[in-house]
């Protein structure tokens, strides 16, 4: 399991084609590997939302840091500071109000599957990526 001192953790939808190219995404902008990835749906990622209540029924993106889960646009804002370039600036969008932030994120997660499918199983990581995985069950 990842050191969640030296590691942020992002569990993921692993069956949603958009949160699969994200995660794929993350993985070219955070050179230092500090994020480590699950989905939601293997055994690690079940276990780390079981351990975190406040992101149970979350089915799109989880952010653990520092012993606390964050959901919704509020994880990826987070994720964005740690990216490498001007991503980073994308956090300054914390200044809008949760609610606000949230009604957005909410709008544009009922309608993933719609736009960029499904898969009937969750992605395979290439060997390269392998060792950034908590599970891959």
């Amino acid at each position: 399991m990842a050191d969640p001192k030296k590691h942020g953790v992002i569990l993921f939808d692993g069956v949603c084609n958009f949160c699969n190219r994200s995660v794929q995404f993350i993985i070219k902008r955070d050179r230092n590997g500090y994020f480590r990835f699950a989905s939601q749906q293997s055994s690690a990622g079940s276990a780390l939302l079981a351990a975190f209540p406040e992101a149970l029924g979350t089915d799109s993106i989880v952010l653990i840091e520092r012993e606390r889960a964050y959901t919704e646009s509020t994880a990826v804002l987070r994720i964005a500071r740690r990216l490498d370039g001007l991503w980073k600036a994308a956090y300054l969008a914390i200044v809008i109000p949760r609610p606000l932030r949230d009604l957005f994120y909410r709008w544009f997660a009922r309608r993933r599957y719609r736009w960029f499918g499904k898969q009937s199983s969750c992605m395979m990581p290439t060997p390269d990526m392998r060792e950034r995985f908590l599970s891959t069950d």
